[in-house]
């Protein structure tokens, strides 16, 4: 049954063609559920009375943190499944992925020095929290390297489907830093178990812009794993029937 699975999520066509009714979807949910979070969290939240106004870049900075630590570990499980199983999809969506990944990273990294300037009164400190956070980044960035670097196609894939296994060590490290090692970063307020920190008219909006964030995730990362498929099956007779049907229906 798994393998059955793989097997058709793994076909680059059958992939294509299933996931084409979800992109409009998703794309639209993402944007209402931004901009209902948005003007909740920055219009309607109350003013948090240490860091007053300034705390609101959470609403941003956590959510692009959540994902771009999520992005890292999906791209891990698509490297160990594209390397056991040799899956090309997974290969594929790796490399659609890094870019994505990195840029939700940087946005937290970004967010993260312009809350710590008026919080802690410095725009970046060497938190360990922070520091695995550069390093997730530098991950990123090496497997776009990487795919860009080496002229083999498929030592590309796996090359970097072996670095985002590796560096996937680097997630529980992000995580679980803030009770390991000294650091600037507060314990998590968002528990699965247990009675959150945050008030709840402060909560609500975050977790609803995690869910924007994790919509949008699924959606951008879509769109681009489509894209590469269409780049890497260009010679193929089924994405060439397409695009022929395509070019039709624009005449008409």
């Amino acid at each position: 049954m798994v393998w059955q699975w793989l097997h058709r999520w793994g076909s680059p066509r059958w992939f294509y063609e299933k996931t084409g009714p979800w992109v409009a979807w998703l794309g639209l949910i993402a944007l209402v559920l931004l901009v209902w979070g948005l003007v909740w969290s920055l219009g309607y939240a109350p003013i948090e009375h240490k860091q007053g106004q300034s705390y609101r870049i959470i609403f941003i900075h956590v959510p692009a943190a959540f994902m771009g630590q999520g992005v890292y570990l999906l791209m891990a499980f698509c490297g160990a499944v594209g390397l056991i199983w040799r899956v090309k999809v997974c290969f594929m969506m790796t490399k659609a992925a890094a870019p994505y990944g990195a840029a939700l990273t940087f946005l937290a990294l970004v967010t993260g020095a312009i809350w710590g300037k008026p919080t802690w009164g410095t725009w970046w400190e060497w938190d360990a929290r922070i520091t695995f956070m550069l390093i997730l980044l530098f991950l990123y960035i090496g497997i776009i390297a990487l795919q860009a670097a080496l002229p083999s196609r498929d030592t590309a894939d796996k090359a970097c489907a072996l670095l985002a296994l590796i560096g996937s060590v680097n997630i529980p490290l992000i995580k679980n830093s803030v009770e390991w090692w000294y650091t600037l970063h507060q314990p998590a307020t968002i528990k699965i178990i247990g009675k959150s920190a945050m008030h709840e008219s402060m909560l609500y909006p975050l977790l609803l812009m995690i869910f924007a964030f994790w919509i949008l995730t699924a959606f951008a990362l879509l769109l681009t794993t489509r894209v590469e498929i269409l780049r890497r099956e260009f010679r193929t007779r089924w994405v060439q029937d397409l695009l022929a049907a395509e070019r039709e229906e624009g005449k008409s």
